[in-house]
């Protein structure tokens, strides 16, 4: 038998953890996270063996992927919030996560505060057009979502708020998320906009304000590959 009609008999996740076992693939992992990629390895396989859409895609595309958010050491668990490999038909594609970008900001110990929520149904937001503030007033009078805010104060004093209600955050992922924009075509829900729109839109909020954030070498580099994209 030959070995390229071995590889048609395995499943996708075995062509995964060959791959991943390759000695250059172990190196790549332990030259960015050290001792720590023998469980970030672990969690490629994991999200693999649980995403049927994840393994329609070439499992080397997908560590290609997954080597974009070690190199950030952000966590793919999905349900950690900080970064998301998804399947765009038949392609992975990397995501950060709101918690992700938040993470990355707080690394630069700048931040005094960095909060990012949802703004329920009964709040208020008032914008003051002169300094630019935006206060938050009244209680929730339901679980329903009507908008996401960001709010960031650093260690100089600096302060500022973004506010953007839902119908703008589903605005911004119908233009910008091509996973999202073939949900919506397919009737499918393969992408964290269709499973965790509510963390999108927080998402959105932060890369609304993400533009006076102090910069690491990191956050700018993300920024400049990524600056309107969600995938």
């Amino acid at each position: 038998m030959s070995t390229e009609v071995a590889k048609k008999k395995q499943s996708p996740v075995a062509l995964l953890k060959g791959a991943l076992s390759a000695d250059s693939t172990q190196q790549q992992f332990h030259d960015v996270l050290k001792e720590n990629a023998g469980a970030f390895i672990a969690s490629i396989i994991e999200l693999y063996s649980s995403d049927n859409n994840l393994q329609k895609c070439d499992p080397n595309a997908v560590i290609m992927e997954a080597l974009k958010a070690a190199s950030l050491k952000l966590p793919i668990n999905k349900n950690l919030g900080f970064a998301y490999i998804v399947s765009y038909k038949t392609s992975p594609q990397f995501q950060m996560g709101y918690k992700g970008y938040i993470q990355l900001a707080m690394r630069t110990g700048q931040f005094r505060y960095l909060n990012a929520d949802k703004i329920y149904d009964g709040m208020r937001v008032d914008k003051d057009y002169l300094t630019g503030k935006i206060q938050i007033l009244g209680a929730a009078k339901s679980d329903t979502v009507t908008g996401y805010f960001c709010y960031m104060e650093l260690i100089n004093g600096f302060s500022k708020a973004v506010y953007i209600s839902r119908e703008e955050a589903k605005t911004h992922g119908e233009r910008y998320s091509q996973a999202y924009q073939y949900d919506i075509r397919e009737k499918k829900k393969t992408c964290p906009w269709s499973t965790d729109f509510d963390a999108m839109g927080i998402k959105t909020a932060i890369k609304r304000l993400s533009k006076y954030f102090p910069m690491t070498v990191e956050m700018a580099q993300w920024m400049d590959d990524h600056d309107e994209e969600d995938i």
